[in-house]
């Protein structure tokens, strides 16, 4: 039988204090495995330590996480990648029940659900973190439908074709997001896994900021619902122009069929303008709807292909 290649793929940045020891746990749970560091320009030493502690290391110079992942997808091939911080809150030992789904076809990604066992909440002490994150999650929920336990680890384990049709568009910390929301809008097989997660051990500080990096996260939901359904999203802004514009109209409509006359004449080009605008968002959505119809055509056709070249 053909030996599986697994790689260990860590984005890192300053991660010096922890690094070393990510590397050592990993290794004891996969012996075999390849242990990639992407240094995403450190100012430390994480390089030196990552090389002394038996991983590949590599430089991304674009910042950001996302361009890390993005170009890790590019440069490695293995049947299956594990994905994980470099700051040391995420146990090696879990990697076992995430690989398991990936081995027996269960699953094409797992994603470690920190939140369902209480440690994210009893280890995290950053203010507004686990907010933001339910915050994320109900969003996911109304716009995608999935109830996502956990949307925003850094700990995720997915297969070759995964990572290959993968197409990250994210720069930075939205990474996860991304991976989650593509995960179902493409109806690829997702399964959470409960981990235990660890706060950062003193000293070490997080590269998340609550509120700007929160703040790209919700906008990249948002421009993903636009690419991924148009249709949805224009036909939602479309219904409230509609409204406004019949709040404003029915009672000129009434007026005019009782006496004849427009007496508000302002007031009926308002209404005639918002409906306008409305159908022309409708139709913007029907346009948008259809692109997005054949691009999912092109996706699957493309995905095919990639399952012929690493099956």
């Amino acid at each position: 039988m053909k030996k599986e290649k697994i790689a260990v793929i860590i984005p890192c940045y300053n991660e010096a204090m922890t690094i070393g020891k990510v590397i050592d746990d990993f290794r004891k749970e996969l012996p075999d495995a390849d242990i990639y560091v992407y240094d995403n320009n450190s100012s430390d030493d994480t390089s030196k330590i990552a090389k002394e502690h038996g991983a590949i290391v590599r430089v991304e110079s674009r910042q950001g996480k996302g361009r890390v992942v993005r170009q890790m997808h590019r440069d490695i091939t293995a049947d299956y990648y594990v994905m994980v911080d470099g700051d040391d809150t995420y146990p090696a030992e879990f990697v076992h029940d995430m690989l398991k789904p990936l081995r027996e076809n269960k699953a094409d990604m797992t994603i470690g659900d920190r939140l369902s066992n209480g440690t994210y909440g009893s280890e995290n002490d950053r203010a507004f973190h686990g907010l933001g994150n339910n915050l994320v999650r109900w969003m996911i929920k109304v716009i995608y439908g999935h109830n996502f336990k956990d949307v925003m680890t850094g700990y995720r384990a997915y297969n070759t074709v995964f990572a290959k049709a993968m197409p990250v568009l994210s720069p930075g910390f939205q990474i996860e997001t991304e991976l989650s929301i593509h995960a179902v809008d493409k109806s690829w097989r997702v399964m959470e896994v409960p981990i235990d997660y660890r706060d950062r051990p003193e000293g070490s500080e997080s590269k998340l900021s609550t509120f700007s990096d929160g703040f790209k996260v919700i906008s990249m939901i948002m421009t993903l619902f636009k690419e991924y359904k148009p249709m949805e999203l224009f036909g939602i802004i479309a219904a409230i122009f509609l409204i406004v514009g019949l709040i404003f109209g029915i009672p000129i409509i009434v007026e005019y069929a009782n006496t004849g006359l427009v007496p508000r004449f302002p007031t009926a080009i308002l209404s005639v303008g918002l409906i306008f605008i409305a159908i022309l968002n409708f139709v913007t959505g029907l346009i948008l709807g259809s692109v997005v119809k054949g691009q999912r055509m092109q996706y699957e056709i493309e995905v095919n292909r990639i399952y012929d070249m690493y099956r």
